[in-house]
């Protein structure tokens, strides 16, 4: 079994069918009600163990499932990204992109362009999970890399990977991971955001021969700003003798930031 990682199929609308509905009254616009105050100080963690191992690809979907959820929360998708596709999509299709109206024009190239981003950027962190384990994910909201408003990082250190057969099954986990984002309840204490940019990093070998993501060597974790921290780990009647050897953290040392080369546009409508 080794540490970390994973790949999805982004394209797929997997967030209707694997997440769970927040509690009675969270909800507001299908978001967490937002209040005037700051992160809880409460919540600085939430943590999620797994009852066994993962597949490399389940990692994958959830920093994916994070990313997307992310930025419907924080107000720089106007609707849940598989809705937002769904309904733009149909549109186009259908021709009822209305184009008398400047306004609704520019909406829908913006609606155009974030989703042509995220894709693109989903789509190649499939690849980069397939070539590295990836130990951290930061999403970063906001400000600069250097310097963002808003921090939420994916912790996967305690994943143990395991074979398709004898891994937890995707959606199981999945739920599990936002039906804890729920219980905690990260986003009802934040205010409403304007649109702005939102840069993904995340850890990986140096030598994992990616060519899209790009090497930060001295990159710092930023400690300023508002941050969430998700812990995902697996506990449980895992068999370790017929796996390989787990990372220990000197592996660590040969794993370097990388960051995507595109900041994704927030937009409201």
């Amino acid at each position: 079994m080794a540490s970390v990682g994973a790949a999805a199929s982004p394209g797929a609308p997997a967030s209707s069918l694997l997440l769970p509905e927040a509690p009675q009254g969270l909800k507001h616009g299908g978001r967490m009600r937002p209040r005037r105050s700051e992160l809880p100080v409460a919540c600085p963690l939430v943590s999620v163990v797994f009852p066994g191992t993962v597949t490399r690809e389940s990692c994958c979907l959830f920093a994916c499932e994070l990313l997307k959820h992310v930025m419907h929360q924080r107000y720089q998708l106007p609707l849940p990204y598989e809705q937002l596709a769904y309904f733009y999509r149909r549109a186009a299709k259908d021709g009822d992109v209305i184009k008398k109206q400047a306004s609704m024009d520019l909406a829908s190239k913006k609606c155009q362009q974030v989703l042509m981003q995220l894709e693109g950027v989903l789509q190649h962190l499939e690849v980069m999970f397939s070539l590295t384990l990836v130990p951290r994910v930061l999403i970063l909201l906001g400000g600069n890399a250097m310097s963002p408003k808003e921090l939420y990082e994916l912790n996967l250190e305690g994943i143990l990977e395991g074979s398709a057969e004898e891994s937890l099954k995707t959606a199981s986990c999945v739920r599990k991971l936002f039906h804890s984002l729920f219980v905690a309840d990260v986003f009802s204490e934040l205010q409403a955001l304007p649109a702005m940019g939102t840069v993904v990093m995340l850890q990986g070998h140096r030598d994992c021969g990616v060519d899209w993501f790009r090497p930060k060597l001295n990159y710092k974790v930023p400690t300023r700003g508002r941050k969430l921290t998700v812990n995902l780990s697996c506990d449980g009647d895992i068999n370790m003798s017929t796996s390989p050897a787990q990372h220990v953290t000197s592996d660590w040392e040969d794993y370097v930031w990388f960051q995507a080369p595109v900041t994704l546009k927030g937009f409201h409508e």
